[in-house]
């Protein structure tokens, strides 16, 4: 690897909670050598407050954190992407675009808090929910020792990573 930082995106159909949810605990917990992004394949436009109300009170980033879409990680001038995580089931089934320089991709499905119906405090523990599972399959990644895992080994371990309990 050259001296930049893994480049990752995040990847959700709406791109409005779980994929922001990740992009700013990865970029908080990466320690420098991470740089993560997120985007959608039918962006909401928009980031849901209870995503932006929970990294609030956890102290994570969310200056800068907008609704995307992934054309924008595809198109030329887009920074080079090594990680690509869909961490919603309708985004991991649909056509993704042609990413340049052939990243690593797995599955990290997590249930979709923003489907919860209910009081509020039920939607904000399907919020914590969320962002409990996204934190420590974040932190099994940071934690492989990516630069040493030949391509195969390093894909099962992505995989493994996305099959754990969320």
């Amino acid at each position: 690897m050259d001296a930049r930082p893994y480049h990752v995106l995040f990847l959700c159909t709406g791109n409005s909670a779980r994929s922001i949810l990740a992009e700013s605990i990865l970029n908080r917990s990466g320690g420098g050598r991470f740089r993560a992004f997120s985007a959608g394949s039918f962006p909401k436009g928009t980031v849901h407050p209870l995503a932006l109300e929970l990294l609030d009170e956890d102290g994570l980033p969310t200056d800068g954190l907008r609704s995307k879409s992934w054309d924008e990680y595809a198109a030329p001038g887009a920074p080079p992407i090594d990680f690509i995580f869909t961490v919603c089931d309708n985004a991991a089934g649909e056509a993704c675009p042609v990413w340049p320089g052939k990243p690593a991709v797995a599955h990290w499905g997590i249930p979709d808090p923003v489907a919860v119906a209910g009081s509020d405090n039920e939607r904000r523990r399907a919020f914590r929910a969320a962002y409990r599972a996204l934190k420590a399959r974040i932190e099994r990644f940071i934690a492989l020792p990516l630069a040493s895992l030949e391509p195969q080994a390093l894909k099962s371990a992505l995989q493994e990573i996305g099959c754990a309990a969320p």
